[in-house]
């Protein structure tokens, strides 16, 4: 253990104690929530049996654009998934709490409220469907219960730092997309064995994180099947129920370097000056919101909403988000970041 970098990490953004102070508010947070399969409220679910399953295409039928396939944006609100939302007067809303600039609860703010780029999406999403940015219920969702709980009904959607994929798509819809990005590697500044440089040789012998259920292990799995970038000998066994934790492990030594998306470990370098990102992204994403495959109409309203907020150039609005939460990580010039014309 590098116990110059454990201090260091101290003084970054909480440092250790906030971060397992976080994970455990996630994990309290999580038991609070309903069990999968019931709505605490006993609100209608918004998809399930009898609504027509939407038109977006299915794994099967993927091809290399998965994040091409969402239906046409719509602002019309009379379709059974919207108005079942619009009755209960709120949204419901599966997010993170722990990733720094993207959906968290900032220890240093008044009221702890959870903030960031995706919880700005949720806000103008609830501001657009009803009327008040305020109109929507925050569930803290761990990586891989984020599928089961859109299937479940538990939420009516996901914004959390979700990519696009073509097995995803078999479980959920997803709207188009609304931010890029692409996996990278975090790894220490220094070492006291010879340093991680990216997705390379330099992983050989070392001991990665990855959150359980992300596109990262998914990745990691299949490449060291197959016989691809990642050396034989690389040890892919850690995996967390969600991604601040592989921070934790990296900051007490247990692993040697993190894959995840670009975004998030800009983020979570930012809350951690020892760490650092190594090497360029080696795949190219996008972040979606996810929905019930059977709730095509709220995927529509939701593309409509996105098309609005990308052109929105006032207060309210993609750029301006992005220049609040990200643009001190990602740096200001958005270009990179900005998702595909749907």
């Amino acid at each position: 253990m590098n116990t110059r970098r454990l201090r260091a990490s101290l003084r970054g953004w909480g440092g250790v104690g906030t971060m397992l102070a976080a994970c455990a508010l996630a994990l309290a947070f999580v038991l609070l929530l309903p069990p999968l399969g019931t709505r605490g409220d006993g609100a209608p679910q918004t998809g399930g049996p009898g609504i027509a399953e939407a038109t977006q295409a299915t794994a099967d039928s993927c091809g290399d654009h998965p994040e091409k396939l969402s239906p046409a944006p719509s602002g019309d609100e009379s379709g059974p998934s919207v108005t079942a939302i619009k009755k209960r007067g709120y949204l419901s809303v599966g997010v993170d709490q722990n990733s720094y600039r993207w959906g968290y609860r900032d220890p240093n703010a008044e009221g702890g409220d959870l903030e960031g780029f995706d919880i700005d999406l949720a806000h103008e999403i609830a501001r657009q469907i009803l009327g008040d940015p305020k109109a929507v219920r925050f569930h803290a969702i761990p990586t891989n219960q984020r599928i089961p709980a859109i299937q479940s009904g538990q939420v009516d959607m996901v914004v959390r730092t979700m990519t696009i994929n073509c097995d995803r798509l078999k479980d959920v819809a997803f709207s188009d997309p609304y931010f890029t990005t692409g996996q990278q590697i975090l790894a220490p500044k220094t070492s006291d064995t010879p340093g991680v440089t990216g997705y390379n040789a330099s992983l050989a012998g070392k001991r990665i994180c990855s959150a359980a259920g992300s596109t990262a292990e998914a990745l990691l799995t299949e490449d060291k099947a197959s016989g691809g970038r990642l050396p034989s000998s690389a040890d892919i066994s850690t995996t967390v129920p969600n991604q601040l934790d592989c921070l934790v492990k990296l900051q007490l030594g247990e692993v040697d370097a993190i894959v995840t998306d670009g975004a998030l470990a800009a983020s979570q370098a930012a809350q951690d000056p020892t760490v650092e990102l190594k090497g360029k992204p080696f795949t190219t994403e996008y972040y979606g919101v996810a929905m019930n495959k059977h709730a095509e109409d709220l995927v529509r309203r939701v593309n409509q909403v996105l098309v609005d907020y990308r052109k929105s150039k006032g207060r309210i609005g993609w750029e301006a988000s992005y220049q609040k939460w990200l643009s001190q990580t990602l740096g200001t010039d958005s270009a990179s970041s900005r998702p595909p014309s749907s």
